[in-house]
C-alpha cells in the first residue's frame, strides 16, 4: 500500500484507529469494530494486512497503534474531513450538525490539491466548526486535552474546547444551550440529578441547566484561565 493509493477502506481504518488512540492507549479489536460498525472477525483480517504493510503495530494483549507512517496517512484524512466540513460551513451555508455526514462521503473522493485550494481559500483554518484542530499539510497538529465535562468537579471554571461531531441530534442539543467551542462553564456546586452536570453558561442569565453524562462525555473542555 503506497502513499495516495490506499483505499478507502483502509482510510476508515487508520482514521478510526487513530481517534481510539488518541488518549494515548492501544485500539482494541472490539473498539475498531464498534466505530466502524462492522464484525470483530473482519477487523481481525484488515489489522494483520496492515500490520504487514507497515502501517500499524500490534501491542501484545491490548491492541494495536499506528506506526509514525500510518499516523501520517490517518493525519492525511483526518485533514480531508475537517478541511471538508469547515469550508460546507463557511462557503455552502451547511449547519454544523450536517457537515459530518458530507465530509465522510466527500474525504475519499477529494484530491489533496482541491483541499489545499480550500485550505487556502479558508486562509489556512487550525480548527473545524467543531473545534477540532487541523492537521498541517506536513502532518502537524495541536496537541489536546481529551477531558470532557463529565469529568469536571463542582466549582470548576471551563471553556468549551471542542465537541465531536458523529451524531446530528447531540450537536443540535449542544447548539440550544449554547455548549459551543469557546463557551465559558461554570460547574455548580449543587449536583441535585444523577447522571448529570449542572452548569451555568458565563455571560448568560444565572439560570443553571443540567446536561446528561452521555451528551457531557461529547464536550472536551480545557481550565478557563481568563
Amino acid at each position: 500500500m503506497s502513499a495516495g493509493s490506499l483505499s478507502r477502506s483502509v482510510e476508515d481504518y487508520l482514521k478510526a484507529i487513530y481517534a481510539l488512540c488518541e488518549s494515548g492507549d492501544p485500539a482494541s479489536t472490539s473498539a475498531i469494530a464498534v466505530t466502524l460498525e462492522i464484525q470483530p472477525a473482519s477487523v481481525t483480517g484488515m489489522v494483520k494486512r496492515l500490520a504487514e504493510s507497515g502501517l500499524l503495530e500490534h501491542v501484545p494483549y491490548r491492541g494495536v497503534r499506528l506506526t509514525r507512517r500510518g499516523e501520517r496517512e490517518a493525519l492525511r484524512v483526518v485533514r480531508r474531513h475537517r478541511i471538508l466540513e469547515t469550508y460546507l460551513c463557511e462557503r455552502l451555508d451547511y449547519s454544523w450538525d450536517d457537515v459530518h455526514g458530507e465530509a465522510e462521503r466527500l474525504e475519499h473522493a477529494a484530491s489533496d490539491a482541491l483541499i489545499e485550494k480550500m485550505a487556502a481559500a479558508l486562509e489556512f483554518p487550525r480548527h473545524d466548526p467543531h473545534g477540532a484542530p487541523i492537521p498541517t499539510r506536513g502532518g502537524d497538529i495541536e496537541s489536546t486535552d481529551p477531558a470532557t465535562l463529565a469529568d469536571a468537579q463542582p466549582g470548576d471554571r471551563l471553556r468549551i474546547r471542542a465537541v465531536k461531531d458523529e451524531h446530528s441530534a447531540d450537536l443540535r442539543s449542544m447548539a440550544a444551550e449554547g455548549l459551543v467551542p469557546g463557551a465559558r462553564v461554570l460547574v455548580t456546586e449543587s449536583q441535585p440529578v444523577e447522571g448529570a452536570v449542572e452548569i451555568s453558561l458565563s455571560g448568560e442569565d444565572d439560570e443553571s441547566r443540567s446536561v446528561q453524562d452521555d451528551l457531557a462525555r461529547q464536550i472536551y473542555v480545557v481550565p478557563d484561565e481568563r
